[in-house]
């Protein structure tokens, strides 16, 4: 399938490794300029170099002036881009009944303000040219909360409903506005929550895995290309019907509809 994407821009978040490197190589394989981010200058670099056209930089989105800063080099370095895909790491774990005000000033601060900052900023142009994607790498959480972790549920929930209120409002100007929500795939994150988990229970790290892919349908963890390719058709041309949705890659592990 033709995504229609060759010459388009992309402004990818957390690209270095993962989900975003995933979904920042899939769009750069067909023909978009991606600008690559994240908090080490090294590894931006690394990776900006490894894709076709890419540009590579450095930014941390939740220290002060980080949102300003990466809009302003994003402009002089491809323009206002036609693609924005969100993603970022969450605040810490832990239990709702200890949740406090600092902690859900945390969760806003990581996972809504720095999002809705960058799609001010980019959202304009998109509706002049009557055509933009914006994709937020989500979690299964904003379906079905996770144990444990109270403030990125809380973080998420709050985003998604944001996304979902502004794909309304612009869906008549050709810019869909989506949310992909991954399960378990293997990235080096994955690998470190089970690293962890493994350490608490005194199992080995490859008896965590064999313990999670038995609740996966699938029978397995994710390939993170997978889950690449799945976020270049939300931003492709033909995926111009599909807007104000929350679409799971996830082996089908969440137990709802």
């Amino acid at each position: 399938m033709d995504l229609g994407l060759a010459g388009k821009t992309a402004l990818v978040c957390a690209s270095t490794s993962g989900l975003g490197r995933a979904t920042a190589a899939a769009l750069a394989a067909d023909g978009v300029t991606v600008v690559i981010t994240g908090r080490s200058e090294d590894r931006v670099a690394q990776v900006a170099a490894e894709l076709p056209g890419a540009v590579g930089i450095a930014c941390d989105l939740v220290a002060p002036g980080g949102v300003d800063r990466l809009i302003e080099a994003t402009r002089a370095a491809v323009g206002d881009p036609d693609v924005l895909v969100l993603n970022g790491p969450g605040p810490a774990p832990g239990p709702a009944r200890t949740t406090d005000a600092a902690g859900i000033d945390d969760a806003v601060a990581t996972l809504v303000q720095p999002q809705v900052g960058l799609i001010r900023a980019f959202l304009p142009a998109m509706v002049e040219r009557g055509w933009g994607r914006i994709l937020s790498i989500g979690s299964t959480s904003i379906e079905a909360p996770i144990a444990n972790l109270a403030l990125s549920n809380l973080g998420r929930a709050a985003l998604a409903g944001y996304l979902k209120t502004l794909a309304t409002e612009v869906a008549a100007q050709g810019v869909t506005v989506n949310a992909l929500l991954p399960g378990k795939v293997a990235t080096p994150r994955a690998r470190q929550v089970d690293e962890a988990s493994a350490a608490r229970s005194g199992r080995s790290v490859a008896e965590v895995e064999a313990d999670t892919a038995a609740t996966i349908p699938a029978g397995r963890y994710g390939d993170p290309d997978e889950f690449g390719a799945v976020a270049a058709f939300l931003c492709s041309v033909p995926a111009a019907y599909v807007t104000g949705t929350a679409v799971r890659c996830d082996g089908g592990m969440v137990p709802t509809l």
